[in-house]
């Protein structure tokens, strides 16, 4: 290599040097920056290692530095940090081994926004033969006002929960109170221990566990379960035991019981997986969080905002930022409470489900499910061995049946018969005559019948057929309806639609599995509801209150918020609105729904049992079900479904149960 080559080489080795000590990196401001971009995103160790003088090192340990910065930030809640430097440009320090240099410092936290100015002191410092510039740290980049041996505290002020109304302002989910049992140890005689917890449903073991707490002194009251008020029995019983004390204490209560758990649902101390789910939504380990039903369907309503106040612990106080609580909000709902009630107790804890909707304005008046649960006693505190009882129980008390689907069974024949109606294909005049329980349409349908239950033995119009529930002739009006025009029909009822218009998840009702219906025997058993129709108690309510609408089908309204909305303007015309409703009326006076009669409500309607079977052959569980109104005060529809009702009294029971709620429940009243 030349001699030019070789200086040429080292010129431009020279060159780089220089570059590399012109760098950003050696400037305080890009050191600054740096510093506060590590900061924006927490990275607290590296800051602590490679940008704190020495001096403020000796002065705070790394766990007074990381632990406490990851510590404030958590227990406070603390996101969005936006820490930004406050100036321009940059300049020239050949001369100084001292900055400062302004920074803003902004943040979210539980008690609000918090924001502060800071000077930051930097100082050169060589470290490693290397000259760089580093934060002279203390606690006020925490907070302004901080000290190093002070602490931040937290103050909450707890908001009240919104409660749930029915339509009459009564309590569906309200803030009420309970009685926390207590045992003062030092008064307490050991040998009652067993009856205290025979009483409580408990065990000895967990008494002693909540007596052997690291906290307990002789003379303290210690809790050891809630009881409901009105459980007077068992308080009763407790006042009489020596050392056993009660307190009032502030509890969310469900007044309706299991009459309406399914509805309300409850609230309960956030999971782990909740509080993931909800991050960033201001929820702590300790929150509450509605669990099932309104209250966890509600709850970004329901829960309201704990107020907060964070400070300097001093004798003087400094506040750092302060919230006030904001209650949640309170709803009413368009359910009847007392109808809600009445339709549970003559349900009498057999499994099925019950709705209940105004026709003219679309409310949604009940929505049952049985057999239930008793909400309060999540509250109170459900052992795990109450609970096991329930998953255990063969009716399924936790399943929520009101929000399922069902088969229709022959409740589905006046809207099979409006839709023949509607397209003109079926006269309601013209009769059909079939000798016999059985028909078939011979070689195309293999072994495959239809079964009525009841031969009249002479011609029968749509009159006989509603009255009597005959399935050969409603299999026959499907067949003449034909596949596109039944599906069209179906539909424009809202069946096979992606979601029922309720504000409460009520699944949707579907036509058929794949939404066709082109086997011919598939269409003739939707015809009388054997089908793979599916529908919901409160959409087949709807329908009902469709015809005694004249046509208008409201959208069924759970919340008063909700307007009063048409869903589907003309189902039907008035005309066939009133035949179907004549001859509903038959149903009851004349048909299979005798059991309903009353001298005091001209009740109308129809009944149904929904087979429930893998072939023609076996036996299979029946489903009873029962749709009825007062055609003298057609305010409400009332819809009824119970399982297994070949065990359960058969549909006579069923009818009886719509009768008894009715009878002990004034529609008149209803506002």
């Amino acid at each position: 290599m030349s001699k030019k080559s070789i200086l040429a080489s080292f010129l431009f080795l020279l060159l780089l040097v220089a570059a590399g000590c012109s760098d950003d990196s050696v400037q305080p401001e890009s050191r600054l920056k740096d510093y506060v971009k590590l900061w924006n995103e927490q990275e607290f160790e590296e800051m602590y290692t490679d940008y704190l003088t020495a001096s403020t090192k000796e002065t705070f340990k790394s766990e007074d530095f990381v632990d406490r910065y990851e510590k404030v930030y958590s227990d406070l809640g603390i996101s969005d940090l936006e820490v930004t430097t406050a100036f321009e440009g940059e300049q020239e320090y050949e001369d100084k081994e001292q900055v400062t240099l302004p920074i803003k410092v902004k943040m979210n936290s539980i008690a609000g926004e918090i924001e502060f100015d800071k000077e930051v002191e930097l100082k050169q410092e060589t470290r490693d033969e290397e000259e760089n510039w580093y934060i002279d740290w203390d606690t006020t980049f925490i907070f302004p006002d901080l000290q190093k041996d002070e602490r931040i505290g937290i103050d909450s002020a707890k908001a009240k929960r919104g409660e749930l109304f029915d339509r009459n302002g009564k309590g569906l989910a309200i803030n009420g109170t309970a009685q926390q049992v207590g045992i003062v140890p030092e008064q307490f005689d050991e040998a009652k221990k067993a009856e205290v917890a025979k009483i409580l449903n408990n065990t000895t073991e967990y008494i002693d566990k909540q007596l052997n707490q690291s906290w307990v002194e002789p003379a303290l009251f210690v809790p050891i379960q809630k009881l409901a008020k009105d459980d007077k029995d068992r308080i009763e019983k407790l006042k009489a035991i020596d050392g056993v004390q009660f307190r009032e204490t502030a509890v969310r209560e469900y007044p309706y019981k299991e009459s309406a758990a399914h509805l309300t649902g409850y609230v309960g101390t956030i999971t782990a997986e909740e509080l993931e789910k909800h991050k960033d939504k201001g929820y702590s380990a300790s929150s509450v969080i509605g669990k099932r039903g309104l209250e966890e369907l509600l709850e970004e309503q329901l829960r309201g905002k704990d107020g907060y106040t964070i400070y300097i612990n001093r004798e003087e106080p400094v506040v750092i930022a302060e919230t006030e609580p904001e209650d949640g909000q309170s709803i009413q709902v368009m359910i009847d409470a007392d109808l809600q009630k009445t339709a549970f107790s003559n349900m009498k804890g057999v499994a099925g489900t019950f709705s209940a909707v105004q026709p003219e304005t679309g409310d949604v008046l009940a929505l049952v499910s049985s057999p239930s649960f008793d909400p309060n006693d999540f509250i109170l505190g459900m052992s795990f061995e109450n609970y096991a009882k329930l998953e255990g129980d063969a009716k399924q008390p936790l399943l929520n049946r009101f929000s399922a689907t069902f088969s229709p069974g022959s409740s589905i024949k006046p809207l099979i018969a409006m839709i023949g109606l509607n397209t003109g294909t079926l006269d309601p005049a013209k009769t059909i005559h079939v000798s016999g329980l059985k028909w078939t349409k011979g070689e195309e349908w293999g072994n495959a019948s239809i079964t009525r239950v009841t031969d009249p033995k002479r011609p029968v119009d749509l009159e006989a057929a509603l009255q009597y529930s005959d399935n050969i002739y409603f299999a026959q009006t499907a067949l003449a309806i034909g596949e596109e025009k039944m599906i069209d029909g179906l539909q424009e009822l809202g069946v096979g639609e992606k979601e029922f218009p309720l504000e409460y998840p009520v699944r949707a009702s579907q036509i058929s599995n794949d939404g066709k219906l082109t086997d011919s025997k598939l269409l003739a058993d939707t015809g009388y509801g054997q089908g793979e129709v599916l529908m919901s108690l409160v959409h087949l309510a709807s329908l009902y209150g469709g015809i005694i609408q004249d046509g208008t089908l409201m959208q069924p309204r759970l919340f008063e918020t909700t307007e009063p909305a048409v869903w589907k303007d003309s189902i039907t015309t008035s005309e066939h609105a009133a035949l179907l409703k004549k001859d509903m009326r038959k149903v009851v006076t004349d048909g299979t729904a005798t059991a309903a009669k009353s001298d005091k409500y001209a009740l109308a309607g129809k009944t149904g049992t929904a087979e429930l079977k893998k072939s023609q052959e076996e036996k299979g569980q029946e489903n009873g079900l029962f749709v009825a109104y007062d055609q003298n005060n057609p305010n409400v529809v009332m819809s009824i479904l119970v399982e297994n009702v070949q065990d359960e009294g058969g549909g006579k029971a069923v009818q009886k149960m719509v009768l008894n709620t009715f009878e002990k429940w004034d529609a008149k009243g209803l506002k």
